[in-house]
């Protein structure tokens, strides 16, 4: 399997045409992995676009490739996002990792009024950079065409606003209906969300709902925070054909 990597700057290419990584994928691609001229490497936009060729130089701070191949892949649709609440340690994070690799569209940072974590002040945009780097490196393994969105810090309330316009599935023991029984929708974006590790409190289950959420259990045993998000994508994967 060919190395991938990614530079953002690249929109429109050519076949022929040579294509450059810098910095620190430069850097990685010949001192990490230790890749040489000749070799084949993918780069990707992250936004559908990619392109793979030859390299024809190899330097620390340079990395070129002549495009004999170019692909470009439209976003999917409907798109899957994780509004994951922010828990202790790096659970929410372990929880972001794996929903990139499975296909998330987008993931949403959400301070639940049971977060543990909290992001605040100057917390905030350290927290969305870090959420950033672990969808764009964890897009890098998968080799994935679209890097996922990172969306704004939400409130619940404010997490309660998309049901308005989405298809918003909260996972949560409770529920009487199993994920798996649900019909699947091709005309609205979906919302998984999920709680902290002490649960979505009540009163919070009350406001989704009402705004046009439907909460749904996944099997008869509570999963973790980091694993439930996962666990959901991977059946909606299937449900909507992705898989």
């Amino acid at each position: 399997m060919a190395h991938f990597y990614l530079n953002e700057e690249i929109t429109e290419i050519e076949v022929g045409a040579r294509a450059q990584l810098t910095g620190s994928e430069a850097r990685h691609a010949v001192t990490v992995s230790r890749v040489q001229v000749g070799e084949r490497v993918l780069i990707g936009n992250g936004a559908g676009l990619t392109i793979s060729g030859p390299i024809v130089l190899a330097d620390h701070t340079l990395l070129e490739i002549e495009v004999d191949e170019i692909t470009r892949e439209l976003a999917s649709s409907p798109g899957i996002w994780l509004a994951q609440a922010l828990a202790k340690g790096d659970r929410d994070e372990l929880a972001v990792q794996a929903a990139t690799e499975l296909g998330i569209d987008g993931v949403i940072p959400w301070m639940a009024q049971r977060s543990i974590s909290r992001w605040e002040g100057a917390k905030v945009a350290k927290g969305h950079a870090r959420w950033e780097a672990i969808v764009r490196e964890a897009s890098k393994q998968a080799i994935r065409t679209w890097i996922p969105e990172v969306g704004e810090l939400v409130s619940t309330k404010q997490l309660a606003l998309l049901a308005a316009h989405t298809r918003m599935i909260v996972l949560d023991p409770t529920g009487e209906d199993t994920l798996t029984s649900l019909a699947p929708e091709t005309d609205r974006d979906v919302v998984l969300v999920v709680g902290p590790e002490g649960g979505i409190a009540p009163a919070e289950l009350q406001m989704l709902v009402t705004a046009g959420a439907t909460i749904v259990r996944l099997g008869t045993t509570v999963l973790r925070t980091s694993t439930a998000g996962p666990a959901a994508i991977a059946v909606l994967n299937a449900k909507l054909g992705r898989w």
